[in-house]
C-alpha cells in the first residue's frame, strides 16, 4: 500500500486507521517469514542450526588387526628410567618354615626438594691490577640452576600450565621466585634452542620424502596471526607469522635463509604460475642469478621494470615466489619430497598431495535440499570409502600392477554424473586435480591424510586457549621452538627432560625410550 500524498493532511481517525493497517501487514509478514524458515529447515532435513558430524571414513576403513578371542590389552612392564634400589624386607616366619626366595614389589617415588647453594668465589688482584674471580661451575647461568630452568620449561610447554600456576607451584615447594622471574626464564638465553629448532627443520627438509603442513590462528602483540606447522613422523616445526600466504609459506620452507636464487627450479615455478615469457626472459638475462637478501632482490626487480607493471598475476609477487623456490632447491630442501596438505591454496607448491579426509569431507558437508540429492550424495560416499580402503591396502603393500587399475577406478568414480549439480561440479574439480589425491600411487610412503599435522598443531591451539597470545617476538619464537622440539622428541622416543638437561648442563643426550637422566 502506498502512503497518501501528504500525511499532514490526514485527520487523527485517518492516521489511527493507517497505523492499524500497517501493524496488521507487519504481523502477516512476520508469519510468512516464520513459515519460510520452517519450510527451509524441512527441506534441509535439519532442526535449528545444522550439526555436521565427522564422516567417519578414516575409522571405517581402518584394517582390522588379528584379534585372539578373549584377549585384552595389557599394561606394559614398568621400566623406570633411573636405577632401581634393592631393599630386602624381613618377614616373621615360625620355626621350621622354608625360605622360598623373594617376591618383588616395585615402588616409584618422586622427590621434590629445594637446594640452594651460595658460592663463595675467590677474588684475587694480580700485580698489574687486574681482578680474577673464580668461575662458576658448568651449567650455571643466572641465579637459578639448570634443573630448575628445565623444570620450568617442561611444565610450561609440555605441561601447558599457566604462568601464575607455575609460579605458585614453585613458591609452594619453598623457592623464592617471583612471577616476573619465572617469565624471564621462559624466553631469555635460549638462542641455542632456537637454532636447534631451525636445524631440525633444515634436516627434515633435506632428508624427508614427504612433509605434512597445516596452520591455525594465533595471537601476537594483540593482533591475529597464523601459526604454520611443518613436519612428518620424525619431526615437527612451528612458526607464527601475521600472514598465511603462499609467499609466507615459501619463505618458511627456506628454513632461515634469506637469499633469492634464479635457477632452473625457479624458472619452472614461474612458468607453472603463468608468468609471461617476456618477463621470464628478462629474469633469465645474465649475469646476476643469486641475491643475498630482499633488498638486493627488490633492487634487481626495479632495474628490470617489474615494479611499474600492473598485469595479472602480479609479476613482482610471482617472481619473488619463484626466486624463493629456487633458493629452497639451492639449499637441497624438498628436492623430490611431497607436500601433503588439506587443499589450502597457500600450500600448493612442488609435488603437492591432497588429504583424502578433507576431500571426502567436501562431499559429506555438501548441503542437499531434496530427497533425490541426499540419495545421490549417500550413493557416492560408499564407493569413495571403498576406494580409500583399497588405497590403504596399496600403501601397505605397493603393487605396480594395481596402480593402473586404481587410476581407472578413480576416473569412474569422479567422472560420474549424479544429477545433483553442485555435487557434479565438486567431483569434476577433484578429478581435474587427480594427481594430488593419487600421489600415494607414485610414492607409497606418503600418508593419505593430514591427521598427523592436525595432531601436532593441537598443542598450539591449547596454548592459545591457555595463554591467549604472545607479547614479544622473542616470546613467540621461543613458544614455537619449544613446542616443536617437544613434539619432535616425542616422535623420536627422547624424553624432553633429558634434552633440556643435556643442553643446560652440557651432558650427552641419551637418545632412547629408556634413557637414564644424568645425576650429580
Amino acid at each position: 500500500m502506498s502512503p497518501p500524498p501528504d500525511l499532514d493532511e490526514l485527520t487523527p481517525p485517518q492516521l489511527k486507521d493507517l497505523v492499524v493497517r500497517l501493524l496488521n501487514e507487519v504481523a502477516e509478514l512476520k508469519q510468512t517469514v516464520a513459515q519460510q524458515r520452517e519450510e527451509i529447515a524441512r527441506l534441509k532435513g535439519l532442526k535449528g542450526r545444522p550439526e555436521i558430524k565427522p564422516s567417519g571414513m578414516e575409522n571405517a576403513t581402518a584394517p582390522a588387526g588379528p584379534k585372539l578371542p578373549g584377549s585384552k590389552p595389557r599394561r606394559g612392564k614398568v621400566r623406570p628410567r633411573v636405577s632401581v634400589e634393592d631393599r630386602v624386607l624381613k618377614a616373621s616366619a615360625p620355626p621350621g618354615s622354608r625360605f622360598k626366595g623373594y617376591e618383588t614389589y616395585l615402588v616409584q617415588e618422586l622427590v621434590l626438594s629445594l637446594h640452594a647453594i651460595c658460592y663463595r668465589r675467590e677474588r684475587w688482584v694480580t700485580p698489574d691490577g687486574q681482578t680474577i674471580i673464580a668461575p662458576l661451575p658448568a651449567g650455571i647461568a643466572g641465579h637459578f640452576g639448570p634443573d630448575l630452568r628445565r623444570c620450568v620449561l617442561m611444565q610450561y610447554h609440555q605441561g601447558q600450565t599457566t604462568l601464575p600456576r607455575l609460579t605458585a607451584l614453585l613458591q609452594s615447594v619453598g623457592l623464592s621466585i617471583s612471577k616476573r622471574e619465572v617469565q624471564r626464564l621462559l624466553p631469555e638465553k635460549h638462542e641455542d634452542f632456537l637454532d636447534e629448532a631451525r636445524d631440525v627443520l633444515r634436516t627434515g627438509l633435506e632428508t624427508s620424502p614427504w612433509i605434512s603442513v597445516d596452520d591455525t590462528g594465533a595471537r601476537h602483540k594483540v593482533a591475529n596471526g597464523f601459526c604454520t606447522q611443518i613436519g612428518n613422523d620424525r619431526f615437527t616445526w612451528f612458526c607464527t607469522r601475521p600472514s598465511k600466504s603462499r609467499l609466507n609459506f615459501l619463505d618458511l620452507l627456506r628454513a632461515g635463509h634469506t637469499d633469492f636464487v634464479l635457477n632452473p627450479a625457479a624458472f619452472e615455478y614461474l612458468r607453472s604460475r603463468a608468468l609471461s615469457a617476456t618477463l621470464i626472459a628478462r629474469l633469465a638475462e645474465p649475469p646476476e642469478t643469486a641475491f643475498t637478501d630482499h633488498a638486493a632482490w627488490q633492487a634487481h626487480l626495479d632495474r628490470l621494470g617489474f615494479a611499474t607493471l600492473t598485469t595479472t598475476p602480479d609479476p613482482v609477487q610471482i617472481a619473488t615466489e619463484g626466486a624463493i623456490w629456487g633458493s629452497i632447491h639451492a639449499h637441497d630442501f624438498l628436492r623430490d619430497a611431497v607436500v601433503l596438505s588439506d587443499d589450502a591454496g597457500q600450500f600448493a607448491v612442488g609435488r603437492h598431495a591432497l588429504c583424502w579426509v578433507h576431500a571426502e569431507r567436501l562431499v559429506h558437508k555438501l548441503d542437499a535440499f531434496t530427497d533425490q540429492h541426499r540419495a545421490a550424495q549417500q550413493r557416492l560416499r560408499k564407493p569413495i570409502w571403498n576406494f580409500y580402503a583399497d588405497l590403504k591396502t596399496y600403501r601397505a603393500n605397493p603393487d605396480k600392477s594395481r596402480r593402473l587399475a586404481l587410476r581407472a577406478r578413480f576416473d569412474r568414480i569422479f567422472r560420474r554424473r549424479t544429477g545433483f549439480v553442485r555435487l557434479d561440479r565438486l567431483l569434476a574439480r577433484l578429478h581435474a586435480n587427480k594427481t594430488e589425491p593419487l600421489m600415494v600411487l607414485d610414492q607409497p610412503e606418503t600418508p593419505l591424510n593430514t591427521n598427523g599435522s592436525e595432531n601436532d598443531i593441537r598443542c598450539q591451539v591449547t596454548r592459545r586457549k591457555v595463554s591467549a597470545g604472545t607479547r614479544s617476538d622473542l616470546g613467540r619464537d621461543c613458544r614455537d621452538a619449544f613446542l616443536g622440539l617437544t613434539k619432535t622428541c616425542t616422535k623420536l622416543g627422547v624424553a624432553i627432560w633429558d634434552l633440556y638437561g643435556a643442553r643446560f648442563v652440557k651432558l650427552k643426550c641419551l637418545c632412547g625410550p629408556h634413557a637414564r637422566t644424568p645425576v650429580g
